[in-house]
């Protein structure tokens, strides 16, 4: 994957959030016509390659809110909880940590409440398949077979 983008209300709100929060380094700035700049690009350290766009889009802000359009790679629940005590310390509300479908998973929220998760690669193994909103493997009925 090359890129995310983002879609914000107030970039520059939204960028010092990412930066305070992961680290967000701008790489790109995308100046309109007017000369104003309504979208960056950069990189979230530790979150390997793929670039990470924001963009001036109220109504796809909006649009977004409590919804998850990414998920950032987490090795393990230890990687997890030391995640949930550094949002911690930062003040940042976040969920407990969830066993998810397949591995561990914290939510939180960016300031036009996005909600991004982080989720770890680490399985869990807990057969997650009857639960209502849970994934289960394609082919599995709902009886789990």
């Amino acid at each position: 994957m090359h890129h995310v983008k983002i879609p914000v209300t107030d970039l520059p709100r939204s960028q010092s959030w990412y930066e305070r929060v992961f680290g967000f380094r701008a790489l790109f700035e995308f100046p309109d016509g007017d000369g104003v700049v309504r979208g960056v690009a950069g990189e979230l350290p530790g979150f390997g390659d793929t670039l990470v766009a924001f963009r001036e889009n109220a109504s796809a802000a909006q649009g977004c809110q409590d919804f998850d359009p990414v998920g950032f790679a987490v090795r393990d629940r230890a990687g997890i909880e030391a995640w949930a005590e550094y949002l911690d310390a930062l003040g940042i509300a976040h969920s407990p940590v969830i066993d998810a479908s397949i591995g561990w998973l914290l939510v939180l929220h960016d300031p036009d409440r996005i909600e991004l998760h982080l989720y770890s690669w680490e399985s869990h193994g807990i057969d997650q398949t009857g639960r209502a909103g849970y994934g289960r493997r394609v082919g599995q009925a709902e009886s789990g077979a």
